[in-house]
């Protein structure tokens, strides 16, 4: 599996991992999970107008926006205990998208330096 369809299935998972957090999982004290989805769903959309330049763009400003709800994961499993496995899982699929932004950056580095002739 490639490193740029390992970030977009782990983007794929944030998106649909707020619905399931805030309207399943562990929904706000408040009631208001469809407000926290109008919060947290845009952001994640938003790389998808970066689309039209190029996957790897758009991953690039998918995995920046990722580092927002890794610590918003980081944070809501400690202070919300209800929350923290959902939390926790928000924190590893940041991982991965971030992983997979690092191993696409190595594969790209190393086609670049195969297609240079030695000399």
């Amino acid at each position: 599996m490639t490193a740029l369809r390992v970030g977009f299935l782990a983007w794929a998972g944030l998106v649909a991992l707020q619905p399931a957090w805030y309207l399943w999982s562990a929904p706000p004290q408040n009631g208001q999970g469809a407000l926290a989805l109008a919060l947290t769903l845009p952001p994640l959309l938003l790389p998808l107008l970066a689309l039209r330049t190029g996957a790897r763009r758009a991953l690039t400003w998918i995995g920046i926006v990722s580092l927002f709800y890794f610590c918003h994961g980081i944070v809501a499993a400690y202070a919300v205990p209800a929350a923290r496995p959902i939390a926790l899982l928000q924190v590893l699929i940041c991982t991965l998208l971030v992983g997979a932004l690092g191993w696409n950056a190595i594969a790209a580095r190393r086609r670049a330096g195969a297609a240079r002739p030695a000399g």
